[in-house]
């Protein structure tokens, strides 16, 4: 061909990789892999293996070792015999490990981006400058927060072992966003990577021995889904990071349920990609070429439902159909190639019968002209039309390089859309009007936006979802909290709930013995549902007073109420501060009342109830003040731009107080939630009930929107697990026995809402313990908003 008609035609010759290096690597394995266990490599105790294949070519690479029960224990134990060690080092040694590891990844750079490719069948020229720079990064980041741990998180330890858990979609990538964070701040780990990819996994197992990390700081093992339930079940581990399928992490969270192993989870997405009428069009194209068919689709955040506006929509279709045609689709080893390989052919199939279901259900599909390779796992880039926002592919997700568009008209039907599915994990907004941008953003119900751009990460800026997307965050400074813990909780005792006081028949002299105490319900008072009362009774067993005896029926009310105060939540944050001080203005007014109360109930002197009265006052001034002060960040993430880390609330919180102290308990536990625009359904002490009952008199006297808190009383346990089962409540926090917890736990499954459990006793009264930042952080979850500027 000559040059005229290279010009003319622009089109691309083949200019494949070499995949000699990779090879010669693999065949090192001697035709079937071992475990990493301890620093060293050992066969699997089972004996058995399974064949991993090139997605791009179907032939048989190596096959991988199969670990089971025992092996994961001996794995465990490994990390465990490691981990005091490992913490115990001085953050600058950490830090050097990790940085040991970065430098590693960039000498080996080629040969990891070549294996992966191979073995995961996405195109090279996306291993090669999006995959492993990242690793290298995530590395280079963690370095920098081990060395500064003692300084920054001097509060903090590690947890322990932590069993990590990752996907096929990014193999090396998932690995370096799990094992990172954890071995910086002095965690160990037993890592399986996913079953159809492995390889990159053992090779970086090979860069812990180069850089001399102690043996049993990181353990690889591999297997199928057996293995990571092994890893899910075992006792020794302390925290479970998982990253796949919404269906596996919900049944993640319902083995873990009750063990006390911490959990995050980074599940499935359908994320919308909205283009308004004064979009930049070619560059949104662009932008939904990079969102949907990067990495074949195969993208948790993959913006595989196009919303354009009404407007623009058939010009925006042709130009899209018009680069559909250009896009290359072949070898992933061919550095010209677009699109590579589905992983595998299981995969291929569903993504095949998803595409047939939505032809069935009325949509237009659009695929282009060139075909796909006829060896090997391919399926073309794929347009479906005419969507409907309740078909199946419009809430399904495909996990393949197919994308669903659909229209709307104005810039609130967009929000409507985009947070119509179940999924919340992340956006991408096309408008050149930034206030425009900006002001959908904060609307959409996910944990990433990104603003005229697409699929950007960075280890300094967070990443993870709402909704049945998952909870906790990977990357950036929230999520190092995933990876520790307060130290205090270390020495803290079990949390043991004394009996209550029999009924003596006795009636305590007060002013309140005739009349029951109703539920809080939407700003105003609420007979329970079923018309029983339980008895609040002193120490010696005389009456004090009633409250109302709740049921399932009271918390659906108190969370339909408490859904419809959405006020609340876009509220200054100025305006949420004035109301809790006239709240402690209130109590402080009542402060002998109060304290009457208390000493009735608990039997204490008053000298102690006026304290912790005052202690409550102070809590509430200690909120009124943190709601215009917890603010996010403005991150500087290496591109022409910045991201913009918000602190959203959580939405709608079921709250069960501690048992004891009745009215401090209660007060530092609702204060911080509304402080930073939750809406709240409070279960109180059983025991000390008519604190918070009579605290709604102080609610109604403080500006409180009707709503904003609600207060059912009754048997706790009970209530909690309705709270917990409840699909409308967004997080529940629980303080009480682990049996309940567990409960709690595995009940909150439905639609993964995020839990909050703790069966430890705090000191209430001690501000290091009973409020601030862990309270805080656990009222909100950070979206983050990722802003390009320049030409």
């Amino acid at each position: 061909m000559s040059i005229a008609e290279i010009l003319d035609t622009m089109s691309y010759g083949p200019a494949p990789e070499s995949d000699k290096e990779a090879r010669a690597w693999i065949k090192t394995l001697g035709g079937e892999t071992k475990l990493f266990i301890g620093g060293a490599w050992k066969k699997a105790k089972t004996g058995e293996s399974f064949e991993t294949t090139a997605p791009g070519s179907g032939e048989v690479l190596v096959r991988i070792a199969q670990a089971g029960a025992a092996d994961v224990d001996t794995a465990v134990k490994a990390a465990a015999k490691a981990q005091p060690a490992w913490a115990a080092l001085p953050g600058h040694q950490r830090a050097r490990y990790l940085y040991a590891l970065a430098r590693l990844i960039q000498r080996h750079s080629r040969l990891f981006s070549v294996v992966e490719t191979l073995d995961n069948g996405k195109p090279i020229r996306e291993t090669r400058d999006i995959d492993i720079p990242l690793v290298a990064r995530h590395f280079y980041h963690h370095a920098g927060w081990a060395q500064l741990m003692d300084g920054e998180l001097a509060d903090r330890e590690a947890l322990g072992v932590c069993g990590q858990i990752i996907p096929w979609n990014f193999p090396l990538l998932m690995l370096a966003w799990k094992i990172a964070p954890a071995i910086a701040l002095g965690n160990t780990v037993v890592l399986k990577p996913a079953e159809y990819t492995s390889l990159t996994a053992l090779l970086f197992a090979e860069m812990c021995q180069k850089a001399g990390l102690p043996e049993g700081v990181v353990n690889i093992i591999t297997g199928d889904g057996a293995t990571g339930e092994e890893i899910v079940k075992h006792p020794g581990i302390a925290k479970i990071a998982f990253t796949g399928s919404t269906e596996v992490g919900r049944r993640i969270r319902e083995a873990t349920a009750g063990t006390g192993k911490s959990l995050t989870l980074e599940l499935g997405g359908k994320s919308p990609f909205i283009v308004f009428d004064d979009a930049d069009l070619d560059a949104a194209v662009e932008g939904v070429v990079d969102a949907i068919w990067f990495n074949q689709g195969q993208v948790c955040c993959a913006g595989s439902r196009l919303l354009v506006q009404e407007s623009i929509h058939d010009r925006f279709i042709a130009k899209l159909k018009a680069r559909m045609e250009t896009l290359r689709v072949g070898d992933p080893l061919d550095k010209v190639i677009d699109i590579g390989a589905i992983v595998h052919p299981v995969q291929l199939e569903r993504i095949r019968s998803l595409v047939e279901a939505g032809v069935k259900e009325g949509a237009t599909l659009h695929q282009p002209k060139a075909g796909v390779p006829g060896k090997g796992c391919f399926y073309p880039p794929t347009l479906l039309t005419g969507v409907h926002p309740a078909s199946t592919v419009s809430r399904v997700e495909i996990f393949g390089p197919v994308l669903v568009a659909t229209t709307f008209r104005t810039p609130s039907e967009a929000v409507e859309l985009a947070n119509n599915t179940e999924y919340g994990l992340a956006a991408s907004i096309w408008s050149e009007t930034l206030s425009l941008a900006l002001d959908i953003a904060p609307k959409l119900k996910c944990g990433v936006v990104w603003v005229n751009g697409t699929n950007m990460f960075d280890a300094g800026v967070g990443f993870g979802g709402y909704k049945e997307s998952g909870f906790g965050r990977e990357g950036g400074r929230e999520g190092l909290s995933a990876y520790s813990r307060p130290k205090w909780l270390a020495k803290a005792k079990a949390i043991v709930e004394k009996p209550a006081a029999q009924a003596t028949g006795d009636v305590l002299s007060t002013g309140f013995v005739d009349r029951t105490a109703k539920f809080y319900v939407g700003g105003k008072q609420a007979r329970p549902d079923g018309g029983y009362s339980r008895a609040i009774v002193s120490p010696s067993g005389a009456l004090v007073g009633e409250v109302g005896e709740g049921n399932r029926k009271d918390i659906r009310n108190a969370v339909e109420a408490a859904r419809k105060a959405t006020s609340w939540s876009t509220a200054s944050e100025h305006n949420r501060a004035q109301i809790l001080y006239y709240i402690a203005e209130n109590l402080d007014a009542r402060a002998g009342e109060f304290a009457d109360r208390l000493a009735a109930m608990t039997g204490q002197r008053r000298h102690d109830t006026m304290r912790e009265v005052s202690a409550s006052v102070s809590r509430l001034f200690s909120y009124g003040a943190w709601a215009d002060k917890y603010e996010g960040a403005v991150h500087k993430p290496p591109m022409r731009g910045v991201a913009l880390a918000m602190n959203e609330p959580v939405g709608t919180l079921g709250i069960i107080c501690p048992e004891e102290p009745g009215l401090l308990g209660f007060v530092s536990t609702f204060a911080p939630a509304i402080a930073l625009g939750n809406r709240v359904v409070v279960v109180p002490s059983a025991s000390q009930a008519l604190a918070a009952t009579d605290f709604y008199q102080v609610l109604e006297t403080s500006d409180v929107p009707d709503g904003v808190v609600n207060i059912v009383t009754g048997d706790r346990d009970a209530l909690a697990l309705d709270l917990a089962k409840h699909e409308e409540v967004d997080g529940i926090w629980y303080f009480g026995t682990a049996a309940t917890a567990g409960a709690i736990e595995k009940a909150s499954s439905g639609n993964l809402k995020q839990v909050w459990t703790e069966q430890v006793q705090r000191d209430w009264f001690d501000a290091r313990q009973g409020e601030g930042r862990e309270f805080l952080a656990r009222a909100t979850q950070v979206k983050n908003i990722w802003v390009p500027y320049g030409e």
